[in-house]
């Protein structure tokens, strides 16, 4: 036999192997295993492990025994069975930890009222010492004191005022970011120091060196016109004032001047009348603080104040402020009502337009922080 016919019966010989194995492909016993595998289609995935044919098969297959496993398949197979049951922590306390989130005045306060503020509390001085005709005439003319049942609320306005801005603080920080994203309408988070806040009107890279006189009220006030929908748009309304090409102002700064004015008022008992009818003292210097800005931010625009005018224009509206804390509140209720009714604003936001000031770091600015206080009165 020759070598070609030698090849010739390998080939023969090769197809028959060939067709052999393709009709062990469609034989009776291979139905049985497709039906079997059919049955599989309905059960989970996480089942099939615990199914006794599938078991069959893979030990028949292979020889492996499913009753002999190794501790280090089990441990990976406990780790991956407990992923199901691991359940992401729910409650204020975790959400309230989350840097990002925003942040509402009562939850701010909340956190004041919580912590030891023994060591600023030493420091404040609730009510003016008078002397002499000066302590007389307040005796006589001058408002009623504080209700007993409310001083204790006034105290701790008066502590946050002594607070400072603490920048490892998690609450301190989410302030912050709230007033900025409320204020510029941003989704997303901003440093902590940088210029960002000079365009919001603070006067350098470090929102907490402006805080001079007010403490942590005066962010503390900023975040209570932000987070009230009543009182929103009126501030995003005297922050584009305030970036007016011509009447510009820094807006935070003006801001703390506003704060200040409101604590000097609840310390001389201006606002005691007020609280006493009330029966709240928080609630009261929030709206004497927004009522005093508004009345602000209405002379500022229609007497075109410039920055100039700003020590002169904060002086006069402290002895306003003081002298007619209930008119104040009154206009206050009144813009409230107009602006929830659809009316035109007082403050005419549609005029206020033109291109926006560039924030100048040159622009000095003097405010009632800047002028002498005096923390008695004499004769």
């Amino acid at each position: 036999m020759n070598e070609k016919t030698c090849s010739f019966h390998n080939e023969e010989e090769l197809r028959d192997v060939k067709g052999e194995g393709v009709s062990v492909e469609y034989s009776p016993s291979s139905d049985k295993e497709n039906s079997a595998l059919s049955a599989f289609r309905g059960i989970p995935i996480a089942e099939l492990k615990n199914h006794s044919i599938l078991q069959a098969l893979a030990t028949e297959a292979t020889g492996w025994e499913p009753h002999v496993v190794r501790a280090e398949v089990l441990r990976a197979q406990e780790e991956w069975e407990a992923v199901d049951t691991i359940q992401p922590e729910t409650g204020s306390r975790a959400s309230s930890e989350q840097p990002g989130q925003l942040i509402s005045f009562s939850e701010a306060l909340q956190h004041f009222q919580t912590v030891d503020l023994s060591s600023f509390k030493q420091r404040i001085q609730p009510t003016v010492r008078r002397t002499g005709l000066a302590a007389l005439r307040h005796y006589l003319f001058g408002p009623p004191k504080l209700h007993q049942g409310l001083q204790e609320e006034r105290d701790l306005v008066l502590t946050i005022a002594q607070c400072g801005l603490d920048s490892q603080d998690p609450i301190h920080g989410r302030v912050l970011q709230t007033i900025y994203k409320k204020l510029t309408g941003s989704r997303f988070n901003c440093a902590l120091l940088g210029e960002h806040w000079e365009d919001l009107g603070f006067q350098g890279v470090n929102p907490a060196t402006d805080l001079r006189g007010a403490g942590f009220l005066a962010l503390l006030h900023l975040l209570y016109l932000v987070m009230d929908s009543k009182t929103l748009l009126m501030a995003r309304e005297i922050f584009r004032l305030s970036r007016h090409h011509v009447q510009q102002f820094p807006f935070c700064l003006m801001s703390v001047n506003i704060t200040r004015i409101a604590i000097q008022a609840l310390r001389e008992e201006c606002l005691s009348r007020e609280c006493n009818r009330q029966q709240k003292v928080i609630p009261v210097v929030n709206s004497f603080y927004a009522a005093t800005f508004l009345h602000l931010a209405h002379v500022w625009r229609t007497q075109r104040k410039t920055i100039s005018d700003a020590g002169f224009v904060l002086k006069d509206l402290e002895v306003l402020a003081k002298k007619s804390p209930r008119r104040l509140l009154k206009t206050l209720e009144t813009h409230l009502a107009r602006v929830s009714k659809g009316q035109a604003s007082f403050l005419g936001a549609q005029k206020c337009g033109g291109p926006q000031a560039p924030h100048s770091k040159d622009l000095t600015f003097t405010g009632v922080c800047d002028l002498q206080s005096h923390p008695s009165e004499g004769t």
